[in-house]
């Protein structure tokens, strides 16, 4: 079971560390967090966002995305769901004062959890990252090696091992370049609104997109 030959897992790491290079909602989330709230924003980020990413291998390997990709109601419900909530944040983002960039508010204030819910939304109401595993995500199953769907679960899971690799030193890099900005009340209000810029492009970006 699970018996592949060395060019086939240097294609897929291949092919995954670029999926998780790709610029996107999870990148922007991830970083733009980081920016506005430190070190423990953007880790709180990126869980969310990979426990996102973990609900759409569970839908891939039980067969569920191919509702996506075939039902055009079901991928524009979740299509304008997820646009409208990354609106919503940058809404939220461009109406805020800069406040949260002020660095003796990040070690107190317990924004882990509400943080982490947004990301596993934002990771969630993507539609294109369930037709992209649907479509990503069979080309690596190979016959005889296993059930397609435990194959399908295995790959999409080290999409994820993947990410454990890259996003941490993003975020860590992310938080070095922004900690000496925090204390500035009014770089931290023109983050706050970049911030908001950009989630209101990606959610419009989102809307307008097709299958």
């Amino acid at each position: 079971m699970f018996d592949y030959s060395v060019l086939h897992w240097t294609t897929f790491i291949t092919a995954a560390v670029l999926l998780n290079l790709s610029p996107g909602p999870d990148i922007a989330f991830i970083l733009g967090q980081t920016v506005r709230g430190g070190r423990n924003s953007g880790f709180a980020a990126m869980f969310g966002i990979w426990t996102g990413a973990f609900g759409h291998v569970l839908m891939a390997a039980a067969g569920l995305s191919v509702i996506l990709a075939t039902s055009a109601v079901a991928f524009s419900v979740v299509k304008w769901a997820g646009a409208a909530y990354l609106v919503w944040l940058g809404i939220s983002a461009l109406r805020s004062r800069g406040g949260s960039f002020v660095s003796s508010d990040i070690e107190t204030s317990p924004r882990f959890f509400p943080i982490y819910k947004q990301g596993f939304v934002v990771g969630l109401l993507n539609p294109k990252v369930a037709v992209f595993f649907l479509a990503f995500l069979p080309q690596f199953v190979v016959v005889g090696a296993g059930p397609v769907w435990a194959q399908l679960f295995l790959h999409g899971f080290l999409i994820i091992v993947v990410a454990a690799f890259i996003e941490p030193p993003l975020v860590l890099a992310g938080e070095k370049l922004t900690s000496r900005l925090r204390n500035n009340p009014r770089i931290g209000l023109w983050m706050d609104r970049s911030l908001g810029a950009i989630f209101v492009a990606l959610g419009i970006r989102l809307a307008l997109e097709d299958r």
